[in-house]
């Protein structure tokens, strides 16, 4: 088992524990995360369990996560990245949330095509994983403690069905504004607060999900490292595109850890009408 393999087991381990874990951690943590935001107790427990459990690994080099300030030296090896608990705010209305992980092959902050591998582990009404490595998309469900894969080669249907967009609709830029009504009228509306649920719908029926730079806020909401790529990384093996308004999100050359970025994501089609846009 190479160190990617060991990754994804011990990731796919993690899922049963931290789903577990949540109920009896839905309130709010006396602390904020390096970006300002409020941590929710899930959110600290999630990432404290998940770094003991990756830099024990053989061949993890460096590990950070969204909840801290810097990386940590684990030794020689690859660098991992993690939103430990995408969507915590979620767990309020019981809504999905779930894990994020980039693991790239330079040290951080990292571009995009550095990745070698992206995740996503998805808490729902079941448990699902979504790996992408080697230019392959795969979904597993995680059940029992065990990971089976329930499709392989997963690329995105060719005929888009829903999209989301984040952020308040009066801070949106005029031209991304002028967007989103194109694909009111196109799509259905997914839009339920969790990067990775939104994105699992994208995944699954064909879409676009967007959080773009707001008037408040040009560089976006969402952190490059730890959200924009790895979940590019799995769109594009899928056959989608990744985008930040001009460029794809993986051809960005990171100034610093927590850079946020626009994102806009899924069918290549609808990204490309995106770009022509703004």
């Amino acid at each position: 088992m190479d160190t990617l393999d060991t990754i994804i087991e011990v990731v796919s381990t993690s899922a049963p524990v931290i789903r577990g874990g949540l109920a009896g951690r839905r309130r709010k943590a006396d602390e904020e995360n390096p970006s300002g935001e409020t941590q929710m107790a899930a959110d600290v427990w999630a990432d404290e369990y998940l770094e003991a459990e990756l830099t024990a690994i053989d061949g993890v080099g460096e590990f950070a996560s969204e909840e801290r300030e810097g990386v940590i030296d684990c030794g020689d090896g690859l660098s991992v990245a993690i939103d430990p608990l995408d969507g915590s705010s979620n767990i309020k209305s019981n809504n999905s949330m779930g894990t994020i992980i980039g693991v790239y092959d330079a040290p951080l902050p990292a571009s995009g095509r550095n990745l070698v591998m992206a995740a996503y582990v998805l808490f729902g009404p079941i448990t699902t994983m979504m790996v992408a490595r080697e230019g392959t998309v795969t979904e597993y469900v995680i059940e029992d403690g065990d990971r089976r894969p329930v499709k392989e080669d997963l690329t995105l249907p060719a005929e888009p069905v829903v999209y989301g967009f984040g952020g308040r609709v009066p801070d949106w830029f005029d031209e991304f504004a002028d967007y989103a009504r194109e694909i009111e009228n196109e799509l259905k509306l997914r839009y339920g607060g969790s990067m990775i649920g939104d994105m699992n719908q994208v995944m699954t029926y064909g879409g676009v999900f967007a959080y773009p730079g707001l008037q408040s806020r040009p560089e976006g909401k969402l952190r490059l490292q730890f959200e924009g790529n790895p979940i590019g990384y799995i769109v594009e093996s899928a056959g989608g595109r990744s985008s930040d308004g001009e460029q794809s999100l993986l051809d960005i050359e990171p100034d610093e850890l927590h850079q946020r970025v626009p994102v806009h994501l899924g069918n290549e089609e609808l990204i490309d009408r995106l770009e022509s846009t703004l």
